[in-house]
């Protein structure tokens, strides 16, 4: 059993697969409440599968982008239970999970995630000949600039505020594939199966070493002096 975990936003995920099988799933809205609801909510859904950690064979661990606090939380989390379980550890990148729910559309992904300011953050994935391809990596980047290196048809998901997803529509036109918010919920089992795919290929992440993907610093305002 492996035991997946995401705490990038404020909505959070938690999965349990098998080798070729999802066991249970639960996704939530935790707002900022990532360190008092992650492992009560771990325990319940290992209950709910009547499993204990001692099951766990592997951990999954989002590494982001997202939210200082939640990442912090998820990865430090997923690596106490692979040191104490003595267990293999993968993280995988938040942007990839959410474009791999829509693997099967046989078009570009771009997944969005927006931290607030001027600049979001994506990526572009794509499903080639049964090939899972990064076409654009990880960064920090304007709806200008993104919607200038859009080509094709391609969907968008992940979090897209009114005024982002405006802005596609009017740059991009009918090459912007927009989902409704119910084909855009968070999966974990997305993650796991990212996860699972690494653990296969005897794939696994140091630990000591695993940082989470932040993208940009924290806005950290400067201390007033009396």
């Amino acid at each position: 059993m492996f035991i997946t975990i995401d705490t990038s936003t404020d909505t959070a995920g938690l999965a349990l697969a098998g080798d070729s099988e999802m066991i249970a799933e639960f996704t939530w809205r935790c707002g900022q409440n990532h360190s008092v609801q992650l492992l009560p909510n771990l325990a319940f859904i290992l209950s709910q599968a009547k499993l204990n950690l001692s099951a766990a064979s592997g951990i999954i661990v989002a590494r982001g982008p997202g939210g200082y606090n939640g990442l912090r939380v998820g990865l430090s989390t997923a690596k106490s239970l692979a040191f104490c379980l003595k267990i293999p550890l993968a993280g995988i990148s938040t942007l990839e999970a959410m474009a791999y729910e829509h693997a099967t559309t046989g078009i570009p992904i771009c997944t969005v995630i927006n931290p607030g300011g001027n600049e979001i953050a994506v990526a572009i994935f794509e499903m080639k000949a049964g090939e899972w391809l990064r076409s654009i990596p990880e960064q920090m980047i304007s709806v200008d600039n993104l919607c200038a290196r859009i080509n094709a048809k391609t969907v968008f998901c992940g979090q897209i505020t009114e005024p982002v997803a405006a802005k596609l529509k009017e740059k991009l036109g009918e090459k912007a594939v927009i989902l409704p918010p119910a084909a855009d919920w968070r999966r974990a089992g997305a993650l796991a199966e990212l996860g699972r795919r690494r653990f296969r290929n005897n794939d696994y992440d140091d630990p000591a070493s695993l940082q989470p993907l932040y993208l940009r610093g924290p806005a950290i305002t400067p201390a007033k002096h009396k």
